[in-house]
């Protein structure tokens, strides 16, 4: 069961609903404004809900205008230290700051930028990170453990709180898989702001999207998260498509297209592992709900993913093609993916 979370508008999306929000941010420097511009037309047609910017200094607001006049999606300004810099991104239209309020001044400029958010109805994400915790916190917990994260956490809530403020969003981000999903579930219990999963510092796409997959997916499975971002040292067009792979392993993506297949075996007589991959990237941008099978053999082809929409069974240098398990034709090893994509586009 989901957990039940204060609703927090972000432009025209509600976190804290049943539909999990995907996002990520740009990578493009921030001097580069048509570079920005155009890498996030291309993160909203791949399927990005919320994304984020950085805004380093004061020529950096720039961005905003120029990225909001080109996409549909909200706009985050992620913003580190100086205060002016979230007012003014608030000036220029941006639908959501990301701060730590304990690290933007005294109680006089987080109220500066609290009223600011309120006046124009922007929600607050507080970010919080193993790797820039409070130095009480650290030195009272040693490390970064979860207990340390969700004070820190829960700290900057007050702050935000104190002045009458609760359109707040909340990450505790942690490179460390265990830390990262002991820390969310602390966190859980302690709030019912909406929260933002992820694994800081993930890595390369690889290794970055088992990180994710294990810390996202265990939390969501308990019921924990309501927006998500695949943080990866890669191109971020790669986020948003592992964001959905993850939602939809968990039955949490309403779209798009999962495609179950077999490992192989000696009993294998085509080419299976080219064939999946190449059935995986014609369906990348398919928006249809449905399961697609590609497997080796007829042991494991139509009985054994029979729950599949449709899919392909390997014979010698052919394949069946079946429909919720029951064969509807054969086709020969040369024409089985445009066979397949064939029968999906009429679906």
């Amino acid at each position: 069961m989901k957990r039940e979370v204060k609703k927090v508008k972000v432009k025209d999306i509600v976190l804290g609903e049943n539909k999990i929000i995907i996002q990520s941010m740009l990578s493009v420097r921030s001097d580069d404004i048509e570079g920005n511009v155009t890498q996030a037309i291309a993160l909203e047609k791949a399927g990005c809900e919320i994304l984020r910017v950085a805004i380093p200094n004061e020529e950096a607001i720039q961005l905003i205008p120029a990225i909001k006049k080109a996409i549909h999606i909200p706009l985050v300004a992620d913003i580190h230290f100086d205060y002016r810099l979230a007012l003014k991104s608030i000036e220029a239209g941006i639908d959501k700051i990301r701060i730590n309020p304990g690290n933007i001044g005294d109680d006089e400029k987080v109220k500066a930028v609290v009223d600011a958010c309120k006046e124009k109805n922007i929600p607050i994400r507080i970010g919080v990170n193993a790797g820039s915790l409070e130095k009480n916190i650290l030195e009272k917990y040693g490390s970064p453990t979860p207990q340390a994260l969700v004070e820190s956490a829960m700290y900057h809530v007050r702050l935000l709180e104190k002045y009458h403020f609760d359109d707040i969003i909340i990450s505790i981000k942690s490179s460390n898989v265990n830390t990262m999903i002991q820390a969310y579930r602390l966190l859980a219990k302690e709030c019912n702001y909406p929260l933002h999963l992820g694994i800081t510092e993930a890595g390369t796409t690889r290794m970055g999207i088992i990180k994710n997959a294990i810390g996202i997916g265990s939390l969501l499975t308990d019921g924990i998260g309501d927006t998500i971002r695949v943080s990866l040292t890669a191109n971020p067009i790669e986020e948003i498509y592992a964001a959905k792979d993850i939602l939809k392993a968990i039955g949490l993506y309403e779209q798009g297209v999962e495609i179950v297949s077999c490992p192989t075996c000696g009993r294998t007589r085509i080419d299976l592992i080219p064939l999946t991959l190449a059935v995986e990237e014609a369906l990348k941008s398919c928006n249809k709900k449905i399961k697609v099978a590609v497997m080796g053999c007829v042991v494991n082809g139509p009985g054994e993913a029979r729950e599949a929409d449709i899919g392909i069974a390997g014979g010698d240098g052919c394949a069946v093609l079946f429909k919720k398990g029951e064969i509807i034709k054969k086709v020969q090893e040369k024409d089985i993916l445009s066979e397949l994509l064939s029968e999906i586009e009429k679906m």
